[in-house]
């Protein structure tokens, strides 16, 4: 186990969850180091004592100065977004292999891995299950939490689902939408992560709301937090993946290229099968209502700064 001296770093901090985390961290009286590819996108951190280095993950050697001396890494870093090019699947495994190695080689102790819920259906969460694979590949003991839709403004699946139904009062829906999911609040994401910094060796944490809902239903649930009247849905069960990503394109502000791979992973079941792992943090998740309202009052507050 990390000791009080010891700093926690964390890879993805300027990601909408590690930001998050490594803020909590850095409030809690952690030492945190932040790893940055670009500094200056990073200044609320070292505002809030963080200690902010830089360097890229698709850059080994660029890890291993940072990397030294750290016991616990949190590595929260996904290529499925803006800004990314190339195959998002092989350049998460690159970057995963990467920090893996860098880690084993400066003496890093255990590495916490976010990824998601689900078996197979579709190359993003296939790539999620290969990044933990990867991250745990060089003999650092791995504690890979898994989650389904996060419930939060700077969560894309989130975001997909909000802007449908702030836009669209009726719409046509495809199969996916009929698909189980247990989303969960990122409050209590960022709390699982941070419970998970005093666990030991290897663990696979399965994570989720108490409430099991569909995508459709999380529309309504949108719409309920919003103020709104759920959207009317027409069923049309052969709008594949490729049309639905098009279309989601044309009537909301997600990027195509990030809303074809979310999509298709639309159509896999991300249930907890297995809360063994939640009970032992001790993870009390709130309500998709409870969820739901923060997010939505977040995502007012942003629209307010910056208007659609």
């Amino acid at each position: 186990m990390a000791s009080s001296a010891d700093p926690v770093f964390v890879a993805g901090s300027t990601g909408y969850i590690g930001r998050k985390l490594a803020l909590k961290l850095a409030a809690d009286g952690v030492p945190v180091r932040c790893l940055a590819r670009n500094p200056q996108q990073a200044v609320d951190l070292s505002g809030a004592g963080c200690e902010v280095v830089e360097g890229d993950v698709l850059d080994r050697e660029s890890l291993r100065w940072p990397l030294s001396g750290v016991k616990v890494a949190y590595y929260l870093v996904h290529s499925m977004g803006r800004g990314a090019s190339g195959d998002f699947a092989e350049t998460d495994l690159t970057a995963a292999r990467n920090f893996a190695e860098a880690a084993a080689e400066v003496g890093v102790e255990r590495i916490v891995y976010l990824g998601g819920l689900g078996e197979g259906g579709s190359r993003h969460l296939q790539s999620r299950h290969d990044t933990a694979s990867a991250l745990g590949s060089t003999g650092v003991d791995l504690t890979y939490l898994r989650a389904a839709v996060v419930i939060g403004a700077g969560s894309e699946s989130f975001r997909t689902i909000y802007w449908l139904v702030r836009r669209l009062p009726a719409m046509v829906t495809p199969r996916w939408t009929s698909t189980r999911t247990q989303p969960i609040g990122v409050d209590d994401v960022v709390e699982a992560l941070r419970k998970s910094l005093d666990l030991e060796g290897n663990d696979e944490i399965q994570i989720g709301g108490p409430d099991v809902t569909t995508y459709g239903g999380m529309m309504d649930a949108v719409a309920r937090a919003i103020g709104r009247r759920p959207p009317v849905r027409l069923g049309v069960p052969m709008l594949t993946p490729a049309l639905s990503s098009l279309w989601l394109g044309l009537v909301t502000p997600v990027d195509v290229g990030v809303a074809r791979p979310l999509i298709e992973g639309l159509s896999t079941e991300t249930v907890v099968t297995d809360s063994s792992g939640m009970e032992r943090l001790g993870l009390r998740p709130e309500s998709l209502e409870t969820a739901m309202d923060r997010a939505a009052a977040e995502m007012k507050e942003i629209l307010s700064q910056s208007p659609e």
